[in-house]
């Protein structure tokens, strides 16, 4: 008698199975992560619009109480405040063409090979030893000073006008475009600039979005470089001004205030006051980023795939 063959055993259900457990592990902890991200931000949104009674008892969570925007009023009517957010609208906007204008003029000869370019390695090398070592703070500081840009935006801008991070994403991802493009192009009569301008940047949007990002989150929250750059306060940007809040109200606003300041000003608390001060500077970052988030982790992963 002929043995009757065994029908193989289906596996499908398991793996249905343990994919959609794994789904639902990962929907529920990446969630969690979410949370813990954003639960922060809503709490600090709802102390701006809450009484200064209720924020000052702690009494607020997730939701604002005896809602008002008296914060927001007496933060965008203040002077300091207001010239603070320009200067660092202007940080931002000529930290930006400058930054890309360096990285982009120093990925593209450096994504060429040594044959294409003599001494490319010696000159990789000299920009990416500043990654692992640098000259310090204060060489930093006397540099800046005998160039004489303190207290001006450029002693914010200059001193990192070459983010070799940066340069290493955008190279790597120039690597990718096959050379077979730039030869076709070269025997059209094309040169480098051409080349660059019309062939590389359209196919590098995903990296380039992804070092937009980087710079302007970049210029935008760092706050140290005004600190120690900028000798006279008003000139602070306004990462640096928000960080030099203290506690105390200031002593001369109280004595020339008028009227209205005064009653505006005692409906409001200091933990108001900071946090809408806070939403107002993070606010830009959070209009700007669901705009290029589509292409952040493909910038990302692809510019970083040789090295």
């Amino acid at each position: 008698m002929k043995k009757k063959k065994e029908k193989p055993k289906n596996h499908g259900g398991h793996v249905r199975n343990g994919s959609l457990a794994f789904d639902i592990f990962n929907y529920v902890f990446l969630g969690l992560i979410a949370a813990v991200c954003l639960l922060p931000i809503l709490n600090v949104l709802a102390i701006s619009f809450s009484s200064s009674a209720k924020a000052s008892a702690g009494l607020v969570g997730l939701v604002p109480l005896d809602f008002n925007l008296q914060s927001y009023k007496y933060a965008l009517t203040k002077p300091q405040f207001l010239t603070s957010f320009l200067t660092s609208i202007k940080r931002v906007v000529l930290g930006l063409l400058i930054n890309m204008t360096c990285t982009i003029l120093t990925a593209y000869p450096l994504s060429k090979s040594p044959k294409e370019l003599k001494g490319r390695n010696i000159y990789a090398w000299f920009m990416f030893i500043t990654m692992v070592f640098s000259g310090g703070l204060i060489p930093q500081f006397m540099v800046v000073k005998q160039t004489n840009i303190m207290n001006t935006i450029w002693a914010l801008i200059l001193p990192g006008a070459v983010p070799v991070f940066n340069v290493i994403i955008l190279m790597n991802f120039f690597k990718q475009i096959p050379k077979e493009i730039q030869e076709s192009a070269m025997m059209d009569g094309a040169g480098h600039l051409r080349i660059l301008a019309q062939l590389y940047l359209p196919l590098s949007l995903p990296s380039l979005a992804t070092i937009t990002l980087f710079t302007v989150v970049g210029h935008w929250n760092e706050w140290f470089a005004g600190m120690i750059y900028m000798t006279d306060p008003a000139n602070y940007p306004l990462q640096t001004y928000l960080q030099s809040i203290i506690v105390v109200r200031d002593t001369a606003l109280l004595a020339t205030a008028s009227k209205e300041t005064l009653e505006m000003m005692s409906t409001v608390s200091d933990r108001t006051l900071k946090s809408a001060q806070i939403f107002i500077a993070a606010a830009p970052i959070l209009a700007v980023y669901p705009f290029v988030q589509k292409y952040f982790m493909k910038g990302l992963t692809v510019g970083s795939v040789k090295g």
